[in-house]
């Protein structure tokens, strides 16, 4: 009688963390309650944000776990830009809870760098002087910053570009030189709204590969957005499949496969065509 007693409260205490999840979700979710040592690097609770007093998305929540590269994807319009500029101060939350290693913030400014669709780097500006903006605004050892950026630069392929200026490289060294940029804060979390929606199919595939080290070499923990799907699977520990306006996370998919990844995998090409339809689905649904 106890032991079914016992059943009933866990299951009751575990609920919310299976409704909507994959088998492979669950499994992640009971490890995370019976660990109770692990620790979530953020987590918001019931997040709501409205315009003309219609919702863009309500009472959403949202765990990334130390070290995880999640993403979002979405339809064009549901509000993923919305919740990026909400988590970092950009706009206010009309409702809801931002937690930040399990103590309560405003919102993520001092704990995350935000790479947004576009480069938005300075035109007057060299290169090397554009990466190093964090490190001018925040008042820090100019000679040993300027060491860092030299380094990264040779990292993701620009060395001998430091002083050129944004007009005379490419669109895809500009997303480089970006991405240098957004190291320098040196936060623990990035988040990233689509930042290679803009460039050719060649040079996004290149620099896809240059997100992956942001996880695997310099230890950082990512929340992305983006439309493609392709993309989310290639990247990504887990993805969240949203819904149109008011904004919610439909599924969530884990992935386990190793990085990097090659669409030769069945498991990858089946788990596109099921989001797909999905997506296409809610489309048909708002056109009625």
């Amino acid at each position: 009688m106890l032991c079914f007693l016992f059943l009933g409260f866990l299951s009751a205490r575990l609920y919310p963390y299976f409704a909507g999840t994959k088998k492979s979700v669950r499994h992640f979710y009971l490890t995370m309650y019976f660990n109770k040592n692990y620790m979530d690097m953020l987590q918001v609770s019931g997040a709501t944000k409205f315009y003309n007093g219609q919702p863009i998305f309500s009472d959403l929540d949202l765990l990334v776990g130390p070290g995880q590269f999640k993403v979002l994807v979405g339809p064009s319009g549901c509000g993923k830009s919305t919740l990026f500029d909400g988590l970092t101060g950009v706009m206010a939350l009309d409702k809801g809870k931002i937690s930040w290693k399990n103590e309560g913030v405003a919102h993520l400014g001092r704990h995350a760098a935000y790479m947004q669709q576009k480069d938005l780097l300075l035109p007057w500006f060299s290169l090397l002087d554009n990466a190093l903006l964090p490190a001018r605004t925040g008042r820090q050892d100019m000679e040993r910053m300027q060491l860092l950026a030299q380094k990264l630069f040779v990292r993701l392929g620009l060395n001998g570009y430091e002083s050129h200026y944004p007009h005379e490289v490419s669109g895809g060294m500009r997303q480089r030189c970006a991405l240098v940029r957004t190291l320098m804060f040196n936060r623990d979390l990035i988040l990233l709204d689509e930042p290679l929606s803009a460039l050719d199919a060649i040079t996004r595939r290149s620099l896809q590969s240059l997100l992956l080290l942001l996880q695997t070499e310099f230890k950082k923990t990512i929340l992305m957005i983006t439309h493609d799907i392709e993309e989310a699977l290639l990247l990504a520990d887990e993805v969240c499949l949203l819904s149109p306006q008011p904004m919610t996370i439909k599924e969530r998919f884990v992935l386990n496969q190793p990085k990097p990844r090659h669409f030769s995998d069945p498991a990858l090409v089946k788990i596109k065509a099921y989001m797909l339809e999905q997506l296409e689905g809610d489309l048909t649904c708002e056109n009625r």
